[in-house]
């Protein structure tokens, strides 16, 4: 039997707060809710669902969840506006064969680190 698990269906994220933490996702972020009942919410992220749901305990952020954007520049300066810190401005990755990886950094109301990426042309320069 062949399996073929190479698609992620759902990435769930422990958070202190749902309420707090759905009106990040949806305003600061901009993604689109799915639903909500009880201590679950969901967002679409390109037909990857994203759960935040009620922790149990204290949360310990572990791994990042990263976001493609088409410009991280404008990105940024559009997040900056909805208010969000970050904690790392952009900046180059690494240079692979055939694109330049840009990243910027910040963390969710819980401390989730998350990142938005830009598979950007070779010799990219994010405009300042």
């Amino acid at each position: 039997m062949l399996l073929n698990l190479s698609h992620i269906g759902q990435i769930a994220l422990p958070v202190a707060d749902v309420d707090r933490a759905e009106a990040f996702y949806a305003r600061v972020i901009g993604l689109t809710k799915l639903y909500h009942f009880g201590d679950l919410t969901f967002f679409d992220c390109a037909g990857v669902r994203l759960l935040l749901e009620k922790a149990a305990g204290p949360i310990t952020p572990q791994g990042s969840i990263y976001f493609r954007c088409a410009d991280i520049a404008l990105t940024v300066a559009e997040l900056e506006k909805r208010g969000l810190a970050f904690t790392s401005r952009p900046h180059l990755i690494a240079r692979m064969d055939d694109h330049d990886l840009w990243m910027a950094f910040f963390v969710d109301p819980d401390g989730h680190t998350l990142a938005v990426m830009q598979e950007a042309p070779k010799g990219y320069k994010p405009a300042a």
